[in-house]
């Protein structure tokens, strides 16, 4: 027992390392309290770059974050198909009982991951915000829409929500600077270096294997400087296979990741799963089967909803509830007479952990020291 608590204060105590910021608050006392725009509500548009799971549930939990604020009539969400928002958009802007915000019902935009797609949805975007200028916030969901609109063409309060790294990704300058006055980018520079020492030190591993994108993006996505720099100070091999993923045919993407995953396996003692479009609800059975066969722990960068699915460890996000405050936190502010770029961008999610049991017995990983500070635990693999 007092192995576990020891083990337990040291996880935590890792967990909560952050690096040195020049601030962490905002420039100025905002209030979130509900206010109208005049005498009109305040209006949302959306962008995204395509469907990607993370994408739906954050614009969820932002959605309870304003209603716990007040902004929003309580209201429960019906249950989603799939990883779209356009029809969650769309029950948004007809179901939701608000005297002070408007999810506008023609507002919501996707490039579909596709690149053509992308550049001419960027500019009707642009368009609408610099000209038409009916939209008084617009939420960019990714790095895509975040990059799209990280610039001076228009001057809407922008909001990028859910970009994994928007300051190596070059959507803002710092996270002490977005870089511009109307744009703000939640951000948390040590994230990805919490997630890798502790897999670190919890499993030992010496190869650690990385399926990733070889792109700009993609090496953003998968916090490859991270891996780069933490592999040369902790003497661990970083094992790299190339992947698709910001592509309009999913199940490319997918088979992409399947294909490195087998050719991992043989090489890893660990794999660093990675966000990415190849990682979805439709291939983690298969991305878990081919990792537990071979008795390989896996560590998910997303969140414990993938470590529900199958993979052994992360850190868990409380299904992005605080980040969902956060964002709300935020939108509120800027509702009340705040500059996006006066509003904190750090954001640092409660120090937790999540593991799955049943995938630990298959791999055999002996988990009971890890379960004194784990906070999700799950004992099954659906359909396994």
């Amino acid at each position: 027992m007092r192995a576990v608590k020891m083990l337990a204060m040291f996880l935590t105590m890792l967990l909560c390392v952050s690096g040195p910021l020049a601030s962490a608050s905002d420039q100025g006392v905002f209030s979130v309290d509900p206010v109208k725009n005049g005498e009109q509500r305040w209006k949302v548009g959306y962008y995204e770059g395509g469907e990607y799971t993370d994408y739906q549930k954050i614009l969820i939990e932002t959605v309870k974050g304003l209603v716990k604020l007040g902004w929003i009539e309580p209201v429960t969400i019906p249950v989603q198909e799939g990883e779209q928002t356009d029809q969650l958009w769309r029950w948004l802007s007809t179901e939701v009982s608000s005297e002070y915000i408007e999810f506008v019902s023609d507002a919501h935009y996707s490039a579909g991951w596709d690149d053509a797609q992308r550049k001419m949805r960027a500019e009707q975007v642009i368009d609408r915000l610099s000209n038409k200028q009916d939209l008084d916030l617009m939420i960019a969901m990714g790095t895509w829409a975040g990059k799209d609109l990280a610039n001076d063409r228009q001057h809407t309060p922008t909001m990028v929500l859910s970009a994994s790294d928007p300051i190596s990704s070059g959507i803002i300058k710092s996270v002490e600077d977005s870089g511009f006055e109307h744009l703000h980018a939640s951000v948390d520079p040590n994230r990805y270096d919490r997630q890798v020492r502790i897999f670190n030190d919890v499993v030992g591993f010496k190869r650690l294997g990385v399926a990733f994108e070889d792109s700009i993006n993609g090496r953003s996505y998968a916090a490859m400087d991270v891996l780069q720099r933490l592999s040369k100070s902790r003497g661990f091999e970083l094992l790299g296979c190339h992947t698709q993923s910001d592509i309009s045919d999913l199940r490319i993407a997918e088979d992409s990741v399947k294909k490195c995953f087998r050719e991992l396996a043989g090489k890893a003692d660990a794999i660093y799963v990675t966000l990415q479009g190849g990682v979805n609800s439709n291939s983690i059975p298969e991305l878990v089967r081919i990792a537990n066969k071979n008795s390989i722990p896996t560590f998910s960068q997303s969140g414990s909803e993938e470590v529900k699915q199958g993979f052994l460890m992360s850190l868990s996000q409380a299904g992005f509830r605080y980040v969902g405050e956060f964002h709300a936190s935020t939108f509120a502010k800027v509702f009340n007479g705040a500059k996006p770029n006066q509003l904190t961008q750090f954001f640092e999610e409660p120090p937790r952990m999540a593991v799955n049991l049943k995938t630990a017995e298959i791999v055999g990983f002996n988990p009971p020291l890890l379960l004194g500070a784990a906070d999700e635990v799950y004992r099954e693999i659906p359909g396994q």
